[in-house]
Parts: C-alpha cells; sequence; structure tokens
C-alpha cells in the first residue's frame, strides 16, 4: 500500500482530469437521495452522501441486461465493456462487490459480469455522513473490505489516497500527488475508524454466533409473525447489495424471427420466485408463505453462505430497512429478536 495526498484546492482539477480522459461513475444526488450515475463533471460528484438508492453493483450486473440478440439461428454478444472508474464507493459496498466478485467467479465463471468489472478500477471513499438505517459497524466486523484498486479519505486540508493495485496507481496522472506523511495515514485511518460506532442501529452478537443461532430457529414463529405485513414486493432483495439472483428470459420481436436474451434482477421475497413448472401445465411453489420466503432471505445473510464468504451476506448498508413499506424487511429486528430467545 502506497499513500498519497492532495489539496482540497487540486482535487477539483484531479477529478476534471479523470473525467477528461475515463469514463466515471460516482455518487451524485438525485433529489433528496443519492445514487451511482456518470459523473460528467467535477461538481456532481457527491463524497459527502450517506447511501445509493441502489448499490454499486449495477455497474456490472445491470438491473436488466441484455446478453445476447438473435436473428434465427445465429446470435451476437451484447456485452460491451468498457473502461470505467467507479469512484467513491464506501467501504461496506466494497465488502459487497468482492462477495459477488467470489459467487460469479467460482465453478462456471458468469463473464457477463466479470467483463465489466475486470476493466473497471475501483476506488473506495470515506463515509461522510451515516445512513439512519446503517449498521454496518456491528456486521461482519472480522471481514475487511478488499478487492478494490484504491481508496480516498478526506483529512485536513484534502484527501489521502492509497493506492492498492495498478490500476489505483494510474489515476496518480491525473492529479497533483505527493506522498503522505505518517500523521496523515494516521488521520486517515482515525477518521475511518471513528465511523463505525456511530451507525444509528446495532447487531449485538457477532457472526458466527448469529449463524449458527438463527439456523436453529428454522421453526421459529418468529417468521410468520415478521411476514405477516410482508407485501413480497421482493424491494428489499433489489436494493440488496449482495443479491445476486436473476431470471433470463428470450424476448421476441413481433415479426417471431429477432430478438434478445435477456436477464434481470430476481428475488426470494418474491412469490413466483420459487415457483417450478411440472407435467401437464401445473406447478409447484416450494416456499409458498410469505414467512418461508422471509426466513430464506435472513437465513441466506446470516448463515447458508457464511462458510463461503467467511462472514455474513450482509453489510449493513441499510438499504432494505428504508426501502421497506411494512418496514419488516431490517434484518437488526429479526436477529435480535431471535438471538434473545
Amino acid at each position: 500500500m502506497n499513500a498519497f495526498f492532495i489539496k482540497e484546492a487540486d482535487f477539483t482539477q484531479f477529478l476534471g482530469n479523470m473525467i477528461g480522459a475515463r469514463k466515471v461513475i460516482g455518487p451524485k444526488a438525485r433529489k433528496n437521495r443519492f445514487v451511482f450515475d456518470q459523473i460528467r463533471k467535477p461538481e456532481d460528484l457527491r463524497l459527502d452522501y450517506d447511501v445509493t438508492i441502489l448499490p454499486p453493483k449495477k455497474v456490472f450486473f445491470p438491473p436488466r441486461q441484455e446478453l445476447i440478440r438473435f436473428h434465427g439461428q445465429k446470435g451476437s454478444s451484447c456485452i460491451q465493456p468498457e473502461s470505467t472508474v467507479l469512484f467513491g464507493v464506501h467501504f461496506y459496498d466494497i465488502k459487497a462487490i468482492d462477495m459477488t466478485d467470489h459467487l460469479f467467479r467460482e465453478n462456471n465463471m458468469d463473464f457477463n459480469y466479470l467483463a465489466q468489472r475486470e476493466c473497471t478500477t475501483l476506488i473506495g471513499s470515506n463515509v461522510q455522513n451515516i445512513f439512519k438505517r446503517a449498521f454496518f459497524g456491528s456486521v461482519g466486523k472480522g471481514v475487511a473490505p478488499k478487492g478494490h484498486d484504491g481508496f480516498t479519505t478526506k483529512i485536513s486540508g484534502g484527501y489521502l489516497y492509497e493506492v492498492y493495485t495498478a490500476k489505483g496507481k494510474d489515476l496518480l496522472a491525473y492529479g497533483t500527488f505527493i506522498e503522505a506523511t505518517e500523521e496523515q495515514i494516521n488521520e486517515a485511518r482515525e477518521v475511518n475508524d471513528s465511523v463505525m460506532d456511530k451507525c444509528p442501529e446495532k447487531i449485538n452478537h457477532d457472526s458466527l454466533e448469529i449463524s449458527e443461532k438463527v439456523r436453529s430457529k428454522f421453526n421459529s414463529p418468529v417468521w410468520e409473525e415478521f411476514a405477516h405485513d410482508c407485501f413480497s414486493c421482493g424491494s428489499c432483495n433489489l436494493v440488496c447489495p449482495t443479491c445476486y439472483c436473476f431470471d433470463v428470459q428470450d424476448n421476441w420481436n413481433v415479426d417471431q424471427v429477432t430478438g434478445s436474451r435477456d436477464r434481470t434482477w430476481d428475488g426470494c421475497l418474491l412469490e413466483d420466485f420459487s415457483s417450478c413448472s411440472l407435467t401437464g401445465g401445473s406447478k409447484e411453489n416450494f416456499r409458498e408463505t410469505r414467512g418461508s420466503r422471509y426466513r430464506h432471505r435472513i437465513m441466506r445473510k446470516t448463515s447458508y453462505l457464511t462458510a463461503k464468504l467467511g462472514g455474513p451476506a450482509c453489510v449493513g448498508c441499510g438499504r432494505c430497512s428504508s426501502s421497506c413499506t411494512a418496514d419488516i424487511a431490517d434484518p437488526v429486528n429479526v436477529i435480535n429478536r431471535l438471538m434473545e430467545e
């Protein structure tokens, strides 16, 4: 790791040079919320954001993605990766991207995802404002963010920029950087450490203990209790930075000769997610009740993937909590309740 410093007065020019040379995606304001979108001028970048509506995984794994266009028996790939800088990602979303990288690389690698992921430079930034439903300080504390190329931290007089890879080092050419002092490095560490105890919500137990206890509560009445008001809308799935399920469908044009094969985000809270076709036009839904679907979501986040990922499949961003109309999606409430039983 190499650490560099850039003055506040020079940071805007650095962004301008980078935007002029590369496609840059970062957090920007949209009404009273924030989204990851293309940054076309330095003043659009909002590193003071709390959380974005959708996670940055959409850069590599869009909500709707054309995979193939076909004409009769011939087809052509729609995947066209573009060199991109994804700038200003909070550490919890970096952790989520690393989880998705792992899941999409194992066994049969998903090249539709990896094509854009491999040609993207991922740069993190410190959390300047904490989201009202965040609990990242108490979930997966043993899992460090990794897989990113650099990290910026706002400190006195400017920004500390930590370089982890060659792709991260390449960005130094766009700005006036100097080597950081030991004092600046220590200040950046204190800035990043200080936010961990300031989250509005908190899970009261460690990840391994939660994994074991939640798995043992498979038949708990808590699932039906929390799911009683669930609309099965899937909002919690669709805003989650670690959900990676998708559906693939062929969409034919009117001529019935041409069309495309698309994939779209899918979610386990949706009623049809677990519906399987059987012979004779019948079907079977193996998670027919809202409680069984709700249980599956929490089990996936807390237990089922823990061994594979080295920690929970939840990073504490709070997006699911704020997106749930019924306000029953918050993992903190159900986990703490189960742990107290």
